[in-house]
């Protein structure tokens, strides 16, 4: 039977405080994780059925705490520990620790020592509660590969640290980064993956209630929710990308624009200045334009001025350009955009705009075309075509 969306948010709620728990009393990362999956799969097919359980946290931790111990059972190195194991009985569900590790097991996901794409999966299967064939399936890849890479880094993570971080750096980077996948994904039919967007809100949005007064997690909270405002506008009825100058900004979500915004605000006023914090600077002025007209790029080219100080890189730059074209003209823009040390198919598009601008047609063609032919993304690679074609 399908859980119900009340169901799945609860468990994907709860995914994280139960893990936290098993590992704290337990240790073996790997294990506990395989444990907390089994109990998450178990409730998924009985609460529709027989109805969530005054005690979900308790029930959960409960069921994973058994598992855990069968597995450790089955383990034929460890049989004469198993006196050990009988002392280890699965708690009541009145004396569920009030205690939340949910940023603890954040951290843990993200650690130092796994690749950028072990951090996703783990991340998005401890702490989202994703299962591996949903993860498989948002990122399009193997579920074989999903879960070799969760394999690993459940071995790499098992003998470390189990403690709260002070710094969130990792943890804000992942979280970023599964947003900005499901965003504008970069490959496949669709040009946005809700689940990954809403499972990025809403696991930053569960930190920010933890920690209120960080600024740059503030900041990426912001970001998300005032970039995800625009995305029933993106796209029209066919699944057509529709850039940002041409969107109904009636169809923008004007609610998570206010939230947004007064987040954004209350961090710039309160926190040091950083790099989410900028861009949801920027995202804010986007969304306070009534008309694409009325957008203030001089606010946002200082904004950009700003972020290319404090957090440099090509993709900073390549935005920093087209703001300057809005501001100085194409002709300038073009000439950074010359210097600019960037190997990504955006390069090809942002130089196809500014030749368009510039008047000069044929050759913006041929670099939609270029454009067209390294993205990976169905409706860009659509877009880019069509934008090839346009008659001038």
């Amino acid at each position: 039977m399908r859980t119900t969306p009340h169901i799945e948010g609860l468990l994907r709620e709860l995914a994280p405080q139960v893990l936290g728990v098993l590992v704290r009393r337990h240790g073996q990362f790997d294990v506990c994780e395989d444990a907390v999956q089994e109990a998450l799969l178990g409730a998924a097919q009985q609460w529709p059925q027989q109805g969530v359980p005054d005690n979900p946290k308790g029930w959960l931790i409960t069921a994973a705490s058994r598992r855990w111990i069968e597995q450790y059972r089955s383990d034929t190195a460890r049989r004469q520990r198993e006196e050990k194991v009988v002392a280890l009985t699965p708690a009541r569900p009145d004396l569920v620790p009030a205690q939340d590790d949910t940023l603890t097991i954040l951290a843990l996901c993200c650690h130092e020592s796994l690749t950028t794409a072990s951090q996703i999966a783990l991340t998005l299967r401890a702490v989202g509660g994703l299962t591996t064939a949903e993860i498989a399936r948002a990122f399009l890849v193997p579920e074989a590969t999903v879960a070799q890479r969760i394999s690993r880094a459940k071995q790499k993570v098992k003998g470390a640290k189990f403690r709260a971080p002070k710094d969130l750096t990792a943890v804000l980077h992942v979280l970023y980064l599964i947003f900005t996948e499901g965003s504008t994904a970069s490959s496949g039919d669709d040009l946005v993956r809700v689940d990954l967007t809403a499972e990025a809100i809403r696991l930053t949005r569960q930190l920010h209630r933890r920690r209120p007064d960080d600024g740059e997690l503030a900041g990426l909270l912001a970001l998300m929710l005032l970039t995800d405002a625009r995305r029933p506008a993106r796209t029209d009825a066919q699944g057509a990308l529709i850039p940002l100058a041409e969107q109904d900004r009636e169809k923008w979500d004007h609610t998570a624009i206010a939230e947004g915004t007064e987040l954004i605000q209350k961090a710039l006023n309160t926190a040091e200045i950083g790099p989410y914090q900028l861009q949801a600077a920027i995202a804010a002025v986007h969304a306070d334009a009534k008309t694409a007209e009325d957008t203030d790029w001089h606010e946002i080219l200082g904004l950009y001025e700003l972020l290319t100080v404090t957090a440099p890189g090509p993709m900073i730059a390549l935005n920093r350009i087209v703001a300057v074209a809005m501001v100085h003209g194409p002709q300038q823009a073009l000439q950074e955009l010359s210097t600019l040390d960037l190997d990504h198919y955006r390069v090809h598009a942002v130089k196809a705009h500014l030749l368009d601008l510039q008047g000069e047609h044929d050759q913006a063609r041929e670099e939609y075309e270029k454009a067209a032919k390294r993205t990976l993304s169905v409706p860009e690679q659509r877009y880019l075509r069509s934008r090839s074609r346009r008659p001038q």
